[in-house]
């Protein structure tokens, strides 16, 4: 894998670049569609490639080991030969999920055990297993395993789990080095910084992870409830720490206005289930504001969902039409929604990699922030 750094903002952090493995090339600054089960919700794959023009997507450790399981995902030659897409693909290492389980979740310094959402049965995730579900899965690039901290947080657990994750990362280094890429090409372990929102905490947490001098690194734990100012604070202070050189993944993250501002702090990728989730439930992200597609003032409205994209779902369907959908609960409503906000979401990122290069990313960005946070 390598990154390029192809253009840099003069009055921020901002910049663009290349990151290229071996089912193809990233430009960043990028957003990647959820993939959670194998699938981005209500979206196929060709309409990813094609009309989207998604350049990589997310599956997840913990809902791929439990469903199809490792013996059907192996026996397809991976998630890509699974579901078909030819492209890149990042896995997350299930730390998130495992934290979202708290009632039936307990951590060790071994790893996790926990419950099955689908079934009931216990599991045990360690940082080997993880590394090792991950090369089946057949992931480009590969999560270490972390715990995610909640917020609020504690300041001594908070420490105490940021320390477990650094001894968790030396495992998986260990595990993903003296293992081989699964089916024939290169994968790539990240590691993750965490300390919740604790800046000498967050320091020690980027200056370990960079140590590692792996192929790029991730920041984690942000988005789980802290003020907006609080999640930039703290983005700002690890990527003063984190090579410049390598590319950096704010984890599940987040509003258009967060990925704007976050560009502007120097990070290059982003991920983030609101779009589709958001979509299904009639929240539209358009050029102009947000849009709740089943208020009545959209009853009668003929004119397309958004023209300031060039997207076919976009701008063939009327809001009347989508909001009547959704309304009714129809899939098709679903199917556009999610359409239109992944393709929202896409422009988004290409519009900033437009005006890092002009050289006027800082104006254009605080424009659009004021633009977007309107509710339409």
């Amino acid at each position: 894998m390598t990154f390029d750094i192809t253009s840099t903002d003069p009055a921020s952090a901002a910049r663009t670049g290349t990151l290229t493995t071996d089912h193809g090339p990233i430009e960043t600054p990028i957003f990647m569609p959820v993939g959670t089960a194998g699938t981005v919700k209500a979206v196929h794959q060709r309409e990813l490639e094609t009309d989207i023009n998604a350049e990589i997507i997310l599956g997840n450790t913990y809902h791929l080991y439990l469903r199809p399981g490792l013996d059907v995902l192996e026996g397809a030659g991976g998630l890509h030969g699974f579901n078909g897409w030819k492209r890149p693909i990042l896995t997350d290492s299930g730390g998130y999920q495992v934290y979202s389980l708290s009632n039936t979740r307990k951590i060790k310094e071994e790893g996790v055990t926990f419950r099955s959402h689908i079934d009931g049965s216990k599991h045990q995730f360690t940082p080997e297993v993880v590394m090792d579900i991950q090369r089946t899965i057949g992931a480009d690039i590969i999560m270490a395993f972390d715990e995610c901290t909640p917020y609020p947080c504690d300041y001594d657990y908070a420490r105490r789990s940021m320390h477990m994750t650094h001894r968790w990362l030396d495992r998986c280094i260990a595990r993903f080095d003296a293992t081989p890429d699964k089916y024939g090409y290169r994968q790539y372990l990240f590691p993750i910084v965490q300390g919740s929102t604790y800046k000498d905490l967050r320091r020690e947490s980027a200056e370990v992870i960079a140590s590692k001098e792996r192929t790029g690194n991730a920041i984690g734990g942000l988005a789980v409830g802290e003020p907006a100012e609080e999640m930039y604070e703290t983005i700002a202070i690890v990527n003063e720490i984190l090579p410049r050189h390598k590319p950096r993944y704010l984890m599940g993250v987040g509003t258009p206005a967060n990925i704007l501002e976050s560009i502007a702090l120097g990070v290059d990728m982003f991920d983030c289930v609101m779009p589709t989730r958001n979509a299904r439930h009639g929240i539209l992200f358009t050029t102009e504001g947000v849009i709740n597609i089943k208020n009545e003032k959209w009853s009668r409205d003929f004119s397309s969902i958004d023209s300031g994209l060039d997207h076919y779902a976009s701008n063939f369907y009327s809001k009347a039409y989508l909001r009547h959908l959704i309304r009714s609960e129809e899939i098709l409503g679903a199917q556009i929604a999610s359409l239109h906000n992944l393709a929202f979401y896409l422009w988004l990122v290409r519009q900033a990699r437009l005006h890092i290069r002009a050289g006027d990313y800082v104006s254009w960005k605080n424009e659009m922030v004021v633009r977007l946070m309107q509710r339409l």
